[in-house]
């Protein structure tokens, strides 16, 4: 009878580590959440499916994608575009192409919001991600994201996980 193995302890090093990047893990998003609800009076989630949808050809994205893209489930989404539906900012469309699918577009004032709202947050980005950190240590950082992804999920679709061209 085999006997079950050593559990594979961190060492001290990767404990540190460990909670460093836990407590980075929730404190970032708060931080970012708090930004967006103070100036923009949006949560994070809800600018990222903004964001998701101005970068899309003519600002429309099949509501299944667009929750991967948002980091999200489709029922949570749904939500969230019901409520950018009655700010004006969204619309649903069935798919013209296959009805199956639901369509979210972003409507000119949702372009709008969006214009308005992006540069302060990416200035938030910038202080508490990229100003901490040296051009080599953020090129380190986008690698380990990228490793740990991939190891999270090998399949992958998320924007911040895709390789650059070689």
């Amino acid at each position: 009878m085999e006997t079950p193995s050593e559990p594979r302890w961190l060492t001290g090093e990767e404990r540190e580590t460990w909670l460093s990047l836990a407590s980075m893990l929730i404190r970032l998003p708060s931080a970012l959440d708090a930004q967006l609800q103070r100036d923009a009076g949006v949560t994070h989630f809800e600018y990222q499916a903004l964001a998701a949808l101005s970068e899309a050809p003519d600002r429309t994205r099949r509501m299944s994608e667009l929750a991967v893209l948002a980091e999200g489930s489709l029922s949570r989404l749904s939500q969230v575009i019901s409520r950018l539906e009655k700010r004006g900012w969204v619309r649903r469309t069935p798919d013209p192409t296959d009805g199956r699918y639901t369509l979210a577009s972003l409507t000119e004032e949702g372009w709008a919001k969006i214009v308005e709202t992006a540069p302060g947050h990416v200035e938030a980005v910038r202080n508490l991600v990229f100003d901490p950190l040296t051009k080599a240590q953020t090129r380190h950082l986008r690698d380990i994201c990228r490793r740990i992804g991939q190891a999270v999920d090998p399949n992958d679709t998320c924007l911040g996980s895709r390789k650059e061209p070689a």
